[in-house]
């Protein structure tokens, strides 16, 4: 099977991004499950997995994982089952205290891509606290005067537990005497009594001892139990009384130390001693009372000696007596209720955990980034907490559940733009004035190969003198890829092409780390003028990226081919039989043709004379190569007259070649001898021809010549560019020293070209002025120190320029 096409994939990854985003917008909706609190270990709450659409296949790829551990870990979720499982002994009363419901609020997240899911586990009550006394014996003073229907406080116990498991029912173990009772005051507060059923002896019995026993309502029930001492007093007829059965007080949390609650008001009907009333707290006060609170036993009055917090308690409950100083005292009892009132003193608390982090900068909007989970000690508008982020990240909070937050991403995102972001979460709580807090989370983005390596040049021109030895560089190009690691990592190569007959790869080498362009061989400028290749920049990214630029290679002609003189006789130029002796002085007897394969001013051709004393009535035009007389002929100049001329170019150094013209004297027309060599050689034989003949040739040479000259001229002035390949060479323009030579029409070149399109013609025109040998010289011995990239150890090449096209 062949692999699916990246289009397919992508549009498949898309389907199920948002599959997953239905699924998580559907799970909104909190999933529930219920435990009880004493559960053993490994009970299975709820199948978690079934519940949010988890195959167990997908869960060692897409794991379950609860954030935060809910109830200090106290349950977990299943590798292999996915199941929500009992970690350790749940307790109701430590985890909530005497709240009517408990709840465990859970974060499920299910991994790639991260998703986030609500739970909540109800933990349910079960009987396993017994009542309790807050002390395990009761001492109650009651005087033998009391009349039958008298009641007397009594401290409850208390049942950690809730519902009907903390419904406490008490009995009295068996008498004639005394009867438990509760009684509920019009602030629907329960309070118990001790009910005296019928009247007491002193002298019959002092002292009676009685079991108080309470019972809860759970199945089965659980018991505790307290001993009463009651002692029987001489009779005191009046016990005080207070002016207010209950004392309200509302304090706000933060009462300052000193204030003053309440003052008590108690009245006692009796006389003298038994009148005199001392203040103070119950017995029964709640413990914890003695340390905020302090009371004047004179006065009556209440002061806040320690600081309230509404947070740990709302309401304190406290029993005051007044108790007269008889010496059998009597005590009346009242009740103080202080309602603490909510401030806003606690700021928001924030809880930030990083889930997918870092973040790919492919990563779709939508990703969840971290879960922030928000709290505030206070009630009411000081303990509701916004959440907000800078408005300039590209993410945003989506509310999930109560005080609980995603940081999503809200858009795209580049890392070569953006490497990470800074997230501030600020929390306000609604208080006046409100509180703050915040909580710094780094957002780091981790690298994805999305840009192709860029050079820092389109077109790379460079001008080589040719000839240079192989191995020397060319030029080096280089690319820059933003992205990080082996997606960054950068290569180079040449785009394989064909230069006429041969590979490119036969020319130049590209370094793949540095990106330097070698010769392999020497370049000939007669060959090759100018080598255009595209070079490849490739990262190490899975797929890889690539880009490419243009390299020209312009080649310097060098003076490397001496001028060769055009043969003879062969119809390149005129055959002279003779020369008249009626010839005038300025008149042209005949010309010499050479040609030069060089350009420039290596093909700039000068013709003079070997040796000028020998030349007689004739010489050489400088540039022309023409043989014209200087006077007029006469007879003691002939008969033969033999001329070697010399051919040099205008190159650093200069090459040479020379001809031998001989030349006839005579009354009527002579054929002239024309001799040509490298070195000057000896006259060929004169062809005899009569006058008509040479008027022929002369008329249809000229003809020829006409043809030619119109046609190069078509060819070089007028039309559309031509195409790359082998074509006429530029024609050398006049100077004002003379005219340049006609070598460059006459020989054949090539212009080389790897790309599209035709050769630039502009450039072949432009000839570099060539250095001098000392300016050589020194250039060749500076690129000598440089060292190779090439690792060649011959000459670099003469690079005279490089420049962006």
């Amino acid at each position: 099977m062949g692999r699916p096409r990246r289009g397919v994939r992508g549009a498949g990854q898309l389907l199920r991004w948002a599959v997953l985003q239905a699924a998580w917008a559907a799970a909104m909706g909190q999933v529930r499950y219920s435990v009880a609190e004493e559960a053993e270990a490994g009970t299975v709450v709820g199948r978690l997995a079934q519940e949010l659409g988890v195959a167990a296949a997908e869960l060692v790829s897409r794991p379950l994982r609860v954030v935060p551990e809910g109830g200090g870990g106290s349950l977990e979720v299943n590798a292999q089952s996915g199941a929500l499982l009992v970690r350790s002994r749940l307790d109701r009363e430590a985890l909530c205290g005497p709240s009517p419901r408990c709840a465990l609020e859970l974060e499920v997240v299910v991994g790639k891509p991260p998703r986030l899911f609500h739970v909540e586990v109800e933990i349910q009550d079960v009987n396993d606290n017994a009542p309790l006394f807050p002390e395990g014996a009761q001492n109650i003073f009651i005087l033998e005067s009391r009349p039958p229907g008298s009641y007397f406080p009594l401290e409850g116990a208390s049942d950690a537990d809730i519902g009907t498991n903390a419904a406490l029912s008490y009995k009295l173990s068996p008498n004639e005497y005394f009867a438990v009772e509760e009684k509920v005051n019009d602030e629907q507060s329960k309070s118990l009594v001790l009910e005296l059923k019928r009247a007491l002896d002193r002298e019959q019995s002092q002292v009676h001892e009685l079991t108080l026993t309470a019972s809860d309502g759970g199945k089965p029930e659980l018991t505790g139990t307290a001993q009463l001492v009651i002692s029987v007093l001489d009779a005191n007829d009046n016990a005080p009384v207070f002016n207010q059965s209950v004392y309200r007080v509302r304090l706000p949390e933060n009462a300052a130390n000193g204030t003053l609650v309440v003052k008590l008001n108690a009245t006692d009907l009796d006389e003298g001693v038994n009148k005199d009333i001392a203040y103070g707290f119950s017995n029964l006060a709640a413990r914890g009372v003695r340390e905020l609170f302090t009371i004047d036993e004179n006065t009556g009055e209440i002061w806040l000696t320690g600081h309230l917090d509404f947070e740990d308690r709302k309401l304190y409950d406290i029993k005051v007596v007044a108790t007269d100083k008889s010496a059998f005292p009597l005590t009346g009892h009242s009740t103080l209720l202080v309602e603490v009132l909510d401030v806003n003193d606690n700021a928001p608390e924030l809880r930030v955990t990083s889930l997918s982090v870092p973040v790919p900068e492919d990563a779709p909007p939508g990703t969840v980034v971290a879960v922030i989970s928000v709290s505030d000690r206070d009630s009411g508008a000081n303990g509701r907490v916004s959440c907000s982020i800078g408005a300039e990240l590209p993410f945003r909070l989506v509310g999930t559940f109560k005080n609980s937050q995603a940081l999503v991403l809200s858009e795209a995102v580049d890392r070569e733009r953006v490497a990470e972001y800074e997230v501030v979460v600020r929390a306000r709580d609604g208080g006046a004035p409100a509180l703050w807090a915040s909580s710094r989370l780094v957002v780091p983005l981790s690298d994805v190969n999305d840009n192709a390596p860029a050079f820092a040049e389109a077109v790379y021109t460079v001008f080589v003198r040719e000839n240079s030895p192989a191995g020397a560089p060319l030029v080096r190009v280089s690319a820059w890829d933003p992205d990080a690691g082996a997606n960054g990592r950068v290569s180079y190569g040449a785009v394989e092409r064909r230069v006429g007959e041969r590979p490119l790869s036969s020319y130049v080498w590209v370094q793949a780390e540095s990106g330097s362009i070698c010769a392999l061989q020497p370049l000939d400028y007669e060959e090759v003028q100018v080598l255009q290749f595209e070079v490849s920049a490739r990262d190490g990214g899975l797929p890889s990226l690539s880009g490419q630029a243009s390299v020209q290679v312009f080649v310097v002609d060098a003076n490397d081919n001496a001028p060769v003189v055009s043969p003879w006789g062969r119809g390149l130029g005129p055959a002279w039989e003779a020369v008249s002796l009626s010839a005038g002085a300025g008149q042209v007897v005949g010309k010499v043709q050479a040609v030069d394969a060089d350009s420039g001013y290596n093909a700039w051709l000068r013709y003079e004379v070997q040796d000028p004393l020998s030349a007689g009535p004739f010489r050489v035009g400088v540039y022309s190569g023409e043989i014209s007389t200087s006077r007029a002929l006469e007879e003691a100049d002939g008969p033969v007259r033999s001329l070697v001329i010399v051919v040099r170019d205008h190159g650093e150094p200069a090459l040479s070649a020379s001809a031998t013209v001989s030349l006839s004297l005579v009354e009527s027309v002579r054929a002239v001898a024309w001799e040509s060599g490298p070195g000057g050689g000896s006259g060929g034989a004169a062809v005899d021809s009569n006058v008509s003949l040479l008027i022929a040739i002369w008329s249809v040479s000229g003809l020829l010549v006409v043809v030619i000259a119109a046609w190069v001229g078509v060819r070089c002035c007028g039309g559309p560019a031509e195409a790359c390949g082998a074509g006429e060479g530029p024609a050398v323009c006049s100077s004002g020293g003379g005219s340049w030579s006609s070598s460059q029409q006459q020989r054949q070149s090539r212009l080389v070209c790897v790309g599209e399109g035709g050769a630039k013609r502009d450039l072949m025109v432009f000839s570099p002025v060539v250095p001098s040998s000392a300016d050589n010289w020194a250039a060749e011995k500076q690129q000598d120190a440089t060292p190779n990239p090439c690792g060649t150890s011959g000459r670099k090449l003469s690079v005279y320029q490089a420049f962006p096209a």
